[in-house]
């Protein structure tokens, strides 16, 4: 089988001699799509992204990713970058260029007594969780293990302990950065400092992160799970939720979840009825936890409860079966101001007509210690909102992607009037006036300006954009 051709982005076909010469030099593997793992190799999680890129590039260090921007830089080539290819958007992957990956890239060291993780850029969620868990100690990261680390800070990174330690990227301390210029940069309070400022909450936009130094937080153990409810009292359930919420301790980050059916972490006896579940996290002192938890444990009668203390690892873990790879995935997320009657009204609404028994709806709850980082101390913006909701829609089959894709937009645009922004994480491929929602006002014109000066040509585009001035 012949191999795809390197397309330039004017549309001309790169010389081979010129590929040989990169391949002599590269370290890692190329995967080119006439070997036989090309299919398995150029596929994401999300089953809507279908690209075909010429040349896949696993790098087993930073200086492939150097060899691999220089490369694509001198030959005008499309590029996407890949950690753990999680993402919605399917930004990870690209026709006819380069995907530089680092998934193969996982080194990481722990210093007990500094409290900080060296990681590089292809370790996923779980993957950094073992390292960390080994000390007794944990970096604040997302809901599902099998993430890739690199992309989930670099958009911000809300997870379980969103609420007492912050964002992924508010435990960012430093970080190695390869630019355009092919140059290898230190971004943190101390060197290149307007960079560590971007690449906290402006994704990959500047550059591609291979290593990051964090704080890490002492963590062992949590009181974790969720109780489940029928959806028949979702109403009373989001409404004493709510009321909970306002007065919740800093040690707990909870979110309201609804399920149309089946969940694989369920007893057969409740699969196939629509619930409502609430999932906590405290991490507090575990004597407290069942007095702190009890009110959220009788918001009506729970057809299951499966809160217990667990270790933290298992916690990061739990969301994992119901996030498969290769199903049909569209997103629609957004900033909740608050949670009044009508705007619970809409979500319940629609939920009684969601078309596919995969599809979720998260409403999660913030503020506490992201709330009090400043709003432009960090690319991240929002810091003051109540909680992010995300509408997950799933479904196996493509038949059903107009239905579902319609549906999603539709419960979107009606929760206009009680949402603000948008999360860069949980955001897919919906235009530049949506990249702008990420962001307040001042913190993306700096975004801008920033981007004028690391990427004037845009040569890292496959993002969610902040597109440089002309």
């Amino acid at each position: 089988m012949n191999n795809k051709p390197v397309i330039s982005r004017s549309g001309n076909a790169i010389d081979e001699a010129a590929i040989r010469r990169f391949e002599m030099n590269f370290r890692g593997r190329l995967v080119k799509s006439g070997d036989a793992d090309y299919n398995s190799a150029r596929r994401v999680w999300n089953g809507m992204i279908d690209k075909h890129p010429a040349i896949i590039a696993y790098c087993s260090d930073k200086d492939d990713v150097i060899n691999s921007v220089n490369f694509a830089r001198s030959h005008d080539i499309l590029v996407s970058v890949r950690s753990g290819g999680h993402n919605i958007a399917g930004n990870a992957v690209c026709d006819n260029g380069i995907v530089i990956d680092l998934s193969r890239m996982k080194k990481v060291v722990i210093d007990a007594q500094s409290k900080t993780a060296t990681a590089q850029a292809g370790l996923t969620l779980g993957e950094l969780d073992n390292a960390t868990q080994a000390y007794g100690m944990a970096v604040p990261v997302g809901i599902v293990s099998k993430t890739g680390m690199a992309g989930l800070a670099l958009g911000g990174g809300i997870g379980w302990l969103v609420r007492k330690h912050g964002l992924t990227c508010d435990s960012l301390l430093s970080a190695e950065v390869v630019t355009v210029d092919g140059q290898l940069r230190t971004a943190s309070a101390g060197e290149n400092p307007d960079l560590f400022w971007g690449i906290r909450g402006g994704g990959g936009n500047f550059g591609i992160v291979t290593e990051f130094t964090f704080r890490l937080h002492p963590l062992k153990q949590v009181m974790g799970g969720m109780v489940i409810y029928p959806a028949d009292n979702a109403f009373e359930v989001f409404r004493l939720y709510r009321d909970y919420i306002a007065a919740a301790p800093d040690d707990l980050t909870t979110m309201l979840a609804l399920l149309p059916a089946p969940a694989p972490f369920l007893s057969k006896r409740i699969m196939n009825v629509p619930l409502v579940a609430v999932h906590v996290c405290y991490s507090g002192p575990l004597d407290k936890g069942e007095q702190i938890l009890k009110p959220l444990r009788h918001l009506g009668e729970p057809v299951q409860d499966m809160i217990s203390i667990i270790p933290f690892q298992e916690m990061q873990s739990m969301l994992d079966a119901g996030a498969p790879p290769g199903l049909m995935n569209y997103w629609k997320s957004s900033y909740l101001k608050d949670l009044q009657d009508d705007c619970i009204n809409e979500v319940l609404l629609y939920f009684s007509a969601v078309p596919s028994p995969l599809t979720q709806i998260h409403i999660q709850h913030l503020q506490g210690a992201m709330g009090r980082v400043r709003e432009d101390e960090t690319a991240f913006s929002h810091r003051n909102a109540l909680c992010v909701l995300n509408i997950v829609s799933k479904w196996i089959d493509p038949a059903g992607n107009e239905k579902n894709i319609q549906w999603t937009r539709d419960l979107s645009r009606a929760l206009e009037p009680y949402a603000a922004g948008a999360y860069v994480n949980f955001m897919g491929d919906e235009g530049q006036d949506i990249v702008r929602a990420a962001y307040s006002p001042g913190n993306y014109n700096r975004l801008v300006q920033l981007k004028n000066k690391y990427d004037p040509t845009n040569f890292f585009s496959l993002n969610q954009n902040i597109k440089p001035e002309t």
